[in-house]
């Protein structure tokens, strides 16, 4: 789960930690290309959210990427995609009724919220095959 600073400082308030303890503790740093990689939450070995439990808990504070779930570019691509996505989220096809404007706001507001990025740190060794 990518992170922007407005999910940063929800979820580091949540947890009542400054922002510097939050990320050593609940994310880490996923490559993005060779260039740049982006701040993600932490997952459990089964890939779970790390604040999963039986439900969200940090539901109020949750990050934009998953108050905007199911409405993600994978999932709305098609209705195979959202009938595959619904087999693992009860709220699909059963949940509240969005229009098409409330989707493509959840949509618009993921595009004008970027997640964090940072240069990446290349090791020069490992990319020429540790010459």
């Amino acid at each position: 789960m990518y992170l922007s600073e407005n999910d940063l400082s929800r979820l580091a308030n949540d947890c009542k930690m400054d922002y510097t303890a939050f990320v050593e503790a609940w994310c880490r740093w996923v490559p993005l290309d060779r260039a740049r990689e982006r701040l993600s939450l932490r997952e459990k070995s089964n890939f779970d959210c790390i604040f999963w439990n039986k439900g969200c808990t940090v539901y109020e504070a949750r990050p934009l990427q998953c108050r905007a779930f199911p409405f993600w570019d994978s999932v709305v691509c098609s209705e195979q995609a959202w009938n595959t996505a619904g087999k693992g989220c009860p709220g699909i096809n059963s949940g509240e009724y969005y229009d098409g404007e409330k989707i493509d706001g959840f949509i618009r507001h993921m595009a004008d919220e970027p997640v964090i990025e940072r240069k990446r740190a290349v090791n020069t060794a490992a990319a020429f095959g540790g010459i």
